[in-house]
């Protein structure tokens, strides 16, 4: 197979980017990872990229006890570990900006301070009034900081266009089954309307996820074959060579469904899926990633052996060192079921994609990190070339590389140079990085700069969420049944025979993921 590698032209034919205003970021568990790796880094890309107002202020809020100056001593010191370090003075101006509150969640007391914290920084700053509330902390102090937050009253100034101006960002799992998820959405609309509530994934954040929605609706080449009549079948694949690192007690309390299939996967499924919004606009695109959701065909609890593999790494060597197996993992029980695997085969039923099946696996301590979508078209129906032996051509397949090396290619045949009947299959392809020659933004900026400005179109409605846990809630209903254990896979394998066997089932095969 031989590359062909495009040109880009009229590359600034329409770039806009829309800046934050005045705004104030408070920032529920400061003092943890996300915070630290992810959070501050990309809040500080924004403010080199001249995308954060000069008036702007970050307020963490930690049950760690901090003062300010040592808040902004272990941002300047995550800063310095960012893969592109920012020039000193960028690092000094933002971390002048941290202040830190530090108390008990659970305690009046803590939201009283913060109050004030953010009255006091509003008028420093001139925000106002406007400030978002985020939660980069454990799925089950939602409820508590929601609440707390709610009945802590408005920040200041008051006024009626408050509710404008006072957004929540709320970080995955959005529950951990449909009635949790279902009570948490309640709950949340008690105190915040749904517009100001933004549900993060990360996911949705990164460039390569956000090319599908300009690839299929700004080109009008491919939309007239995007559907049953020319597409034979989609894979999704994420893997990763990571294990649970150490988060073993919250893994195994969760796995890989709950963990990857109910969001980043369903939500990858309705972005190739859905048909084209009636405008670019947060909830029309949204209507739309809903009313996809709501076509997939839900599987039924007989039929999930049918339809679904689960697997668990046992011990294996990933780049020729030892691994453990999961259930050696620390805090992961010795008879643990929990799958860090999945695969599995989902149905749209609507007139687009009858038929037409969607493969999607996912699987940690795989052989290499990798995540892509994958359309293969349908062959040609009839070959003219089969005298000469050509009578079984390749399909054509456009893939989505979506990490850790974006881009996309095309596969297509054609003739060679050479005897009259010389044909190969070129790949039209490129890399993100090469191409545009700069490092893809990390998703969270992206994220954390349209929040900031209002924009809802890359975080999940109350009904997505909800969707999603329908469509996956027969399965762990089925699981939580069923006594045998996961198929095992050696830790850094690329696949075992149970999930092979559910796509050759089709007479298909899964794609070799060869990055990373």
């Amino acid at each position: 197979m031989e590359d062909i590698h495009p040109l880009i032209t009229d590359q600034e034919i329409l770039c806009a980017e829309e800046p934050a205003g005045p705004s104030g970021i408070v920032v529920f568990g400061a003092s943890g990872d996300l915070t630290r790796r992810k959070l501050l880094g990309s809040l500080a890309r924004l403010y080199q990229r001249e995308l954060l107002d000069e008036r702007f202020y970050v307020l963490g809020c930690g049950r760690k006890a901090m003062t300010d100056e040592q808040f902004r001593h272990e941002a300047r010191r995550a800063l310095g570990q960012m893969d592109e370090p920012l020039p000193d003075e960028t690092v000094k101006r933002f971390c002048e900006r941290l202040s830190y509150v530090s108390g008990d969640y659970a305690e009046a007391d803590l939201y009283e301070n913060l109050k004030q914290r953010v009255c006091d920084l509003d008028r420093q700053k001139g925000v106002g009034g406007h400030v978002v509330y985020y939660l980069a902390v454990p799925p089950f102090l939602y409820p508590t900081i929601i609440e707390r937050l709610g009945r802590m009253g408005p920040a200041c100034p008051a006024g009626p266009q408050l509710r404008e101006r006072t957004k929540l960002v709320i970080e995955k799992p959005f529950g951990r089954d449909l009635d949790s998820a279902t009570e948490l959405n309640r709950r949340t609309s008690q105190f915040f309307d749904e517009s100001q509530i933004y549900r993060i994934d990360h996911y949705l954040g990164k460039e390569t996820v956000q090319n599908l929605m300009m690839f299929r609706f700004a080109n009008s080449l491919f939309e007239p074959v995007w559907n049953r009549n020319h597409i034979d079948h989609v894979q999704i694949a994420i893997a990763e060579k990571l294990g649970i690192e150490h988060r073993g007690s919250y893994y195994d309390s969760s796995g890989a469904l709950r963990d990857m299939f109910q969001n980043h996967m369903l939500q990858m499924l309705s972005l190739v899926a859905m048909e084209p919004p009636i405008s670019f606009e947060a909830d029309r695109v949204r209507d739309e990633t809903v009313k996809l959701l709501r076509s997939v065909r839900p599987i039924k609890a007989t039929e999930v052996d049918r339809f679904v593999v689960r697997g668990q790494y046992g011990p294996g060597t990933v780049d020729r060192q030892a691994a453990c197996g999961y259930r050696e993992e620390d805090g992961v029980g010795p008879a643990s079921r929990t799958e860090t695997y999945v695969a599995a085969k989902f149905l749209v039923d609507n007139w687009r994609w009858r038929d037409v099946p969607f493969y999607m696996r996912t699987g940690k301590r795989m052989a290499r990190k990798n995540t892509e979508i994958a359309i293969t078209f349908r062959k040609v129906p009839h070959s003219m070339f089969n005298s000469v032996g050509l009578d079984n051509l390749p399909a054509n397949v456009l893939v989505f590389r979506i990490q850790p090396e974006e881009g996309m290619s095309l596969a297509f045949e054609a003739k060679r140079p050479g005897s009259k009947v010389c044909m190969s299959t070129l790949k039209m392809s490129f890399d993100y990085r090469d191409i545009f020659g700069v490092a893809m933004p990390e998703s969270y900026e992206r994220l954390l700069l349209d929040c900031l400005v209002g924009d809802q179109t890359l975080f999940t409605r109350f009904d997505a969420v909800e969707q999603s846990w329908r469509l996956v809630m027969p399965i762990l209903e089925a699981w939580s049944q069923d006594t045998r254990m996961p198929w095992e896979y050696p830790a850094g394998a690329s696949g075992f025979a149970a999930a092979d066997r559910l796509i050759a089932a089709d007479q298909r095969r899964w794609r070799e993921l060869k990055r990373g």
